[in-house]
């Protein structure tokens, strides 16, 4: 999480925070992304190249300066002007300068909101005045919306994996990578721990006490890895009947397995819509083997479902 990232920075001395607040065409990143950069640091990125330059360039003055400036990326590679790129589009950018003990705690407060799955509006003005959290969706704004960048800051959606095995290794790993929280469930802690799961984090020893937890959390990802058939069930029969439907449910195994797992779970009386939400097997066909293929199969299906992909090749050839 960037936030996290943020913090630490500024314990350490003023960040720029470059955002993306406002686009137009064919561009690298959307509105609201974000880099962070400092004298001698960049994390994350707003697009790369020549644009994404100017804007550390740019950003170094106003660590030193502190004054705030919005700035232009010219993508359109028009012959007639000198510009930044040739995606086609246009983008501006906001560099703000954060540091300081009233930095810290902006940061920490969007860290406690994002991470107990609640969502928080950040007003950045364009003015002088520091960004600030709108704490109730009925408060009055501070700022007309011509006045401030205002963006709602979404919690990053939650994967529970269960089964702590060779595939579940290394989906925590590849799932964190782009962007989603990791949470452990597999009754083994030789296998379930913080060694083998450092992105973990949350670790569980059963499927109920998982779900207790994370009952309220709006973006629930499960993918089911487990060890047989038994722990399919097991699971499956929880995730189906929470009272808040998951995000997503994936379930890996072949078809015989996929099918059994069904048949039982109908007996039990789980109505055939909810098994119908199930991805199962789980992951897009890219001819997957390996522990970190499967891992890498899973990840893109995810991501297809929360970017709203379609998952066909992006080839023109």
């Amino acid at each position: 999480m960037i936030y996290d990232e943020l913090l630490s920075l500024l314990n350490q001395g003023a960040v720029v925070v470059a955002t993306v607040i406002s686009t137009k065409g064919s561009v690298p990143r959307e509105v609201g992304a974000k880099m962070l950069i400092t004298f001698d640091r960049c994390i994350d990125t707003i697009g790369g190249g020549a644009g994404e330059a100017k804007v550390i360039a740019l950003a170094r003055e106003v660590l030193q300066t502190g004054e705030k400036r919005r700035i232009e990326i010219d993508l359109t590679g028009s012959p007639k002007r000198q510009t930044e790129g040739v995606c086609g589009g246009w983008m501006e950018i906001l560099l703000e300068r954060w540091h300081g003990e009233a930095a810290i705690g902006i940061a920490r407060q969007i860290l406690t909101e994002l991470k107990l799955g609640r969502s928080a509006t950040l007003v950045t003005p364009f003015s002088d005045a520091y960004p600030y959290l709108r704490k109730e969706k009925g408060e009055r704004k501070k700022e007309k919306d011509s006045e401030a960048f205002i963006e709602i800051l979404e919690p990053e959606p939650m994967l529970l994996i269960v089964g702590a095995g060779h595939v579940g290794e290394q989906l925590a790993r590849v799932a964190h990578l782009v962007g989603f929280q990791i949470a452990i469930q597999d009754d083994r802690p030789e296998w379930a721990n913080s060694e083998r799961y450092p992105q973990a984090a949350f670790i569980y020893s059963n499927i109920e006490q998982a779900l207790g937890v994370l009952s309220n959390h709006p973006s629930l990802h499960v993918a089911l890895v487990t060890r047989g058939y038994r722990y399919d069930m097991d699971a499956l029969t929880a995730l189906l009947n929470r009272d808040l439907p998951c995000a997503y449910i994936g379930m890996i195994g072949s078809e015989r397995r996929v099918m059994q797992v069904y048949e039982q779970t109908k007996i039990m009386g789980i109505s055939e819509d909810k098994l119908q939400s199930i991805y199962a097997p789980i992951g897009l066909d890219i001819g997957a083997l390996t522990p970190a293929e499967i891992a890498v199969s899973i990840s893109a299906e995810l991501i297809m479902l929360r970017r709203s992909g379609t998952g066909r090749s992006l080839s023109c050839i």
